[in-house]
C-alpha cells in the first residue's frame, strides 16, 4: 500500500474519476434479461439509435465505442486520407492526451494552431490552407474543435457557424470533440443540435462518461450517408461491442427526461461556485472564464504542494516563476460540501 498516497475526500483531478449515475445502472440491470442479438442488433440500440437522431437530427447516425481516443480517431480515419491533414488547436487532445494516435492509427498528420481562450479562430485557419494541390504538400481536410474547449471554455453556436462556413468553402470537414459537449450546451442554454448540425458540423464525438456513464461514447455523424462505411472502421479499430445493449442501455437513460443536461448543470453549477470562492484568496487568481466544468487558477507553487497532500488534482502548466497553474474538475456527483471542503483546504494551504 501506497502510504504517501493523499486521503482523499473527493477526486477533483477528473470527470472520469467519478462514479457512474444512477439512472444509467439502473438501465444497464434494466435490459440484463434474457438473450439478444449480438452487436447492436437489438432492440434497445434500435430505440437509442432513434434518440440520437431525435437529439441531433433526421440525419445523425450514431455508432457507439468504448472510449473518446477511438470516437476522435475513428472519426478522422473516416474522413481523411493518409495523405490529409486535421487543423487543431496545440492543446487538443488529438495531440496531447491520445499517444499520437490520430496519426498512427488514422495516418493523418495534425496541424496545430495556437488557440485564444482554448478556441480555433475562422482568421486562424487561412493561414494554414497552403500547397492546395501541391503533392509535396500535406492536404487540410479536417478541422477540429473541442466542445467545451481543453481549458474550459465553450464555442457560441455563432463562432462555431463561422468555422463551419470556412470549412464548407474550402471543402474541408468540421469535428467537434465532444467529450464535454453537454457542458457546453448546458452553459449555453441550447439543445445538442442547436450546437452541432444546426451550425454545420459534419460529425461529433460525443461523450457520456465524463459525464456519468461508463465507457459509453459515440460516434455520431450528422449529414446523410458520411458514415456508410464506420461499421467497417469500427469493427477493424477492435471498437464493436459484441454485448452492445448495455453500452446502448445507458445512453438510452442519458437520452431520456434530459439526464445529460441535469448531470451537466449540476457539474457546472458546482464549478461556477468553486471559481467564485476560491478567487476570494488573495494568493488565487483564475486563468480563463468558467464555462463548463473546469476551473484552472494559478496558485504558489507552496500552496499547491500543500494540497496536494489532502486532494487529488494536476498542475496544468508548471510556472516558471513562484506560480502553476492547476486544473480542477467537478463531476455530476460533486456535492456542495465537496466544494466547501475544498475551498477551506486552499485557504490553509495559503495560510500556512
Amino acid at each position: 500500500m501506497d502510504t504517501n498516497k493523499p486521503s482523499f475526500f473527493r477526486s477533483f483531478a477528473s470527470d472520469n474519476n467519478s462514479g457512474i449515475c444512477d439512472e444509467a445502472l439502473q438501465a444497464i440491470i434494466e435490459c440484463n434479461h434474457d438473450h439478444v442479438v449480438a452487436y447492436g442488433d437489438d432492440p434497445v440500440t434500435e430505440r437509442v439509435r432513434l434518440k440520437f437522431k431525435h437529439a441531433f437530427g433526421p440525419e445523425a447516425e450514431a455508432f457507439f465505442v468504448f472510449n473518446g481516443t477511438a470516437a476522435n480517431v475513428l472519426s478522422i480515419k473516416a474522413l481523411c486520407k493518409p495523405y490529409e491533414a486535421v487543423l487543431c488547436t496545440n492543446i487538443a487532445h488529438l495531440h496531447t492526451s491520445e499517444c499520437g494516435a490520430p496519426e498512427s492509427l488514422a495516418g493523418a498528420k495534425l496541424i496545430l494552431i495556437e488557440p485564444q481562450n482554448g478556441k480555433l479562430k475562422v482568421e486562424q485557419l487561412e493561414n494554414e490552407l497552403i500547397g492546395k494541390g501541391n503533392p509535396h504538400h500535406v492536404q487540410p481536410k479536417l478541422i477540429s474543435i473541442t466542445q467545451s474547449t481543453e481549458v474550459g471554455t465553450a464555442y457560441t453556436p455563432s463562432e462555431i457557424k463561422s468555422i463551419s462556413e470556412f470549412a464548407k468553402k474550402h471543402n474541408l470537414f468540421l469535428h467537434v470533440d465532444g467529450a464535454r459537449l453537454a457542458n457546453a450546451a448546458a452553459y449555453l442554454g441550447c439543445s445538442l443540435k442547436e450546437i452541432t448540425t444546426d451550425v454545420g458540423v459534419d460529425v461529433v464525438s460525443f461523450g457520456g462518461t465524463k459525464n456519468g456513464l461508463m465507457g459509453a461514447e459515440a460516434v455520431v455523424f450528422l449529414r446523410k450517408d458520411m458514415g456508410s462505411d464506420f461499421k467497417f472502421h469500427r469493427k477493424q479499430m477492435m471498437q464493436l461491442s459484441s454485448k452492445m445493449r448495455f453500452v446502448s442501455a445507458q445512453f438510452d437513460a442519458y437520452l431520456s427526461n434530459e439526464l445529460w443536461r441535469r448531470n451537466a448543470e449540476q457539474s457546472n453549477r458546482l464549478a461556477k461556485a468553486l471559481a467564485e470562492k476560491i478567487q476570494e484568496i488573495p494568493s488565487v487568481e483564475i486563468s480563463y472564464p468558467v464555462e463548463s466544468n473546469g476551473i484552472f487558477a494559478k496558485m504558489p507553487k507552496t500552496v499547491i504542494k500543500k494540497l496536494q497532500e489532502q486532494v487529488f488534482f494536476y498542475v496544468w502548466n508548471e510556472g516558471k516563476s513562484n506560480k502553476s497553474e492547476v486544473r480542477l474538475m467537478t463531476a455530476f456527483d460533486t456535492s456542495r460540501e465537496d466544494i466547501d471542503t475544498l475551498v477551506n483546504q486552499v485557504r490553509i494551504a495559503a495560510e500556512m
